[in-house]
């Protein structure tokens, strides 16, 4: 007999299966017991007829405690009222590990109690959905960069120093040789295999020390950062309006069952499709200032500003041309208002999820200017396309060059 995940169930209906997992929930009326099963691929009823099985396979199931594992035997069958649309009607279960008082039952727990008992947490539903969603979102993201001619360059996890220079560190003491500190972006790194590769990117573990329990700040995050040599913000701009397409589309096609289970409205994420609407920064400004916001022209946006921006939209949006000022020295100044720079900003609705972008500054003595205005500390910066900072050496300047970060 043939041992069948749950996921798979749609191909073997009217077959008679085994299948191994764990007892999630359970109820009983009379002469049925209803046992829904998980198996890491989903999960799925087992409905046993007291007449079906042998008595001590029903014994079993009667004394079996939540997250007890089992083995079971029955023919798949189609029903659209059950949990993923299939169930087994049970004709044999041998319980493997019977277990009794398990922390986590069917009732509310807190956040506090639940994080003490994380390893257990990660078998509930709406975690076991998270993470299936996240597996599929990051698929996505890796095949789309990989079809786009991108090349992964994993970068170092530990740094000598910031990327930018303005969020607190983790410092790590390396060996003798002094600190070194958790990375807060490949970027730098990247920068410079683009002059190698063209077009690459990075894709891992970033860490941010600024303690906050906002939704907008995570002490660690996964982020995905592409570079390319050779480009234009328009052309950072269709990639990041592909790469978000690309993923919602794979999300909605593999993991519909999951986002149903987190609660998510499937109507707003069906409408994320290209081409996503452009807003240049004064008209932004002007909407969120007709909205009650008192940001001023000249200011960055507030988490407030992003969801009322989003909120205008019917899918994401592309924020473009911001003052000069609150950006920084190396992103390249629109030709035709030099007072302005061409960095991008993706907002998702609700403000749930954020891209950026810019066009960096591709003569040596635009960057330097810019930075020698910067209030950020001067430093050395190499790129594999420019330099600035006090090093004095003059590289080889290249048409353009674009970086994301998502």
């Amino acid at each position: 007999m043939q041992t069948v995940r749950v996921g798979d169930f749609r191909g073997h209906v009217g077959e008679e299966v085994r299948v191994q997992g764990w007892l999630h929930n359970k109820r009983s009326s009379g002469k049925l017991q209803f046992l829904i099963v998980r198996d890491g691929s989903g999960f799925a009823q087992a409905v046993m007829a007291r007449a079906a099985v042998p008595p001590e396979a029903w014994e079993a199931a009667e004394k079996a405690g939540q997250e007890s594992s089992l083995e079971l035997t029955g023919r798949v069958r189609e029903d659209k009222r059950a949990p993923g649309g299939y169930e087994v009607e049970v004709t044999g279960l041998t319980m493997r590990q019977a277990v009794h008082d398990y922390p986590i039952t069917p009732k509310e727990h807190g956040i506090a109690f639940l994080m003490e008992h994380r390893h257990l947490w990660l078998r509930s539903q709406r975690q076991h959905a998270v993470i299936r969603v996240r597996h599929a979102v990051v698929k996505a993201t890796r095949d789309y960069l990989d079809e786009q001619g991108y090349t992964l360059v994993d970068t170092p996890i530990l740094t000598p120093a910031p990327c930018e220079g303005t969020t607190t560190r983790f410092p790590v003491r390396y060996f003798d040789e002094g600190t070194a500190y958790l990375t807060q972006s490949g970027q730098l790194y990247n920068e410079a295999t683009a002059a190698a590769h063209g077009k690459v990117y990075c894709f891992g573990p970033t860490f941010r020390a600024e303690k906050s329990k906002t939704r907008r700040h995570l002490t660690e995050f996964w982020m995905v950062e592409p570079e390319m040599a050779f480009a234009r913000l328009e052309d950072a701009i269709r990639l990041a309006e592909g790469l978000v397409c690309v993923v919602v589309e794979r999300v909605l096609a593999t993991r519909r069952e999951e986002l149903l289970a987190l609660e998510r409205d499937l109507a707003k994420l069906e409408q994320v499709r290209p081409p996503f609407p452009r807003l240049h920064y004064d008209d932004a400004i002007k909407l969120i200032r007709s909205k009650g916001s008192e940001t001023q022209w000249g200011s960055d946006f507030g988490g407030t500003d992003e969801t009322v921006i989003a909120d205008a939209h019917d899918r994401p949006v592309v924020v473009h041309r911001f003052p000069s000022a609150i950006k920084a020295f190396y992103m390249a100044p629109t030709r035709s208002a030099p007072s302005c720079r061409s960095p991008r900003t993706s907002s998702l609705r609700k403000a749930t999820a954020r891209s950026w972008g810019a066009a960096s500054a591709w003569p040596i003595t635009t960057c330097c200017d810019g930075a020698s205005r910067s209030t950020s500390s001067p430093r050395s910066r190499s790129a594999g396309t420019w330099t600035c900072g006090s090093t004095g050496r003059s590289p080889t300047p290249v048409s353009a060059w674009a970086s994301s970060g998502w």
